[in-house]
């Protein structure tokens, strides 16, 4: 069985997020507080919610508007709340970018092996974003999950009642798709990209050899 994670590994995700992220940094730095400083404020903002709200455009609007009040030491006003809903249709469009290598090696893929996508974040973004793909017909199943841990690794296991070293994650995520994956016993191929989440970042192994790793996502079709 093979897992794959979906944004960033599938289609192109956090360079959305990143594009808004340095336009916000553009508009509030100033006079004592850098790009790097207010960034850090934010990562701060973003990571506690991400434990009490979850993931998604939703959530990052929010840390947003709360990034703005704890810089500005008040609520935000009128004008700057309608910019920060002003980045919203950036994250609302009808299609994805799918990640060079993806669609023909799913295919390929799929002839030989069962597939599963799991992917973490808001349901409904996260089923609009399947459905526009075009990919959903290469998967056995499609789980969204609120978050990427070993229990959740651990439920798909029982799930689909795997073997889990003869199960494979695949993903660009070190905290969400890897790690917990190999806690729970499933062998990983880690696919780095260069704008993944900087709270999806952490140290893998380098000396674990269940862990696969690759340069690009058509690399797969040379190992399974």
């Amino acid at each position: 069985m093979l897992i794959f994670d979906a944004d960033d590994t599938l289609w192109e995700n956090n360079v959305i997020f990143e594009r808004v992220i340095d336009e916000f940094l553009e508009w509030m730095a100033g006079p004592g507080l850098d790009r790097a400083g207010v960034r850090e404020v934010l990562d701060g903002i973003e990571a506690a919610n991400a434990v009490r709200l979850g993931y998604g455009s939703k959530v990052f609007l929010r840390s947003l508007r709360e990034c703005v009040e704890r810089l500005r030491g008040r609520a935000v006003t009128a004008g700057e709340a309608e910019r920060i809903a002003g980045w919203a249709p950036a994250f609302d469009g009808g299609r994805v970018e799918l990640i060079p290598g993806v669609a023909e090696t799913l295919a390929e893929l799929a002839r030989r092996h069962e597939l599963l996508l799991l992917t973490k974040g808001d349901a409904e973004e996260q089923e609009r974003k399947v459905a526009v793909s075009g990919l959903s017909r290469h998967f056995r199943g499609v789980h969204i999950v609120a978050e990427k841990d070993v229990a959740t690794y651990e439920e798909l296991v029982r799930a689909y009642d795997l073997v889990p070293s003869a199960a494979w994650m695949i993903g660009n995520s070190p905290r969400s798709d890897i790690l917990p994956a190999r806690a729970a016993g499933l062998q990983a191929v880690f696919i780095p990209h260069d704008r993944t989440w900087v709270l999806e970042h952490a140290e893998i192994d380098p000396d674990d050899g269940k862990v696969l790793r690759l340069s690009a996502f058509g690399e797969l079709v040379r190992y399974f």
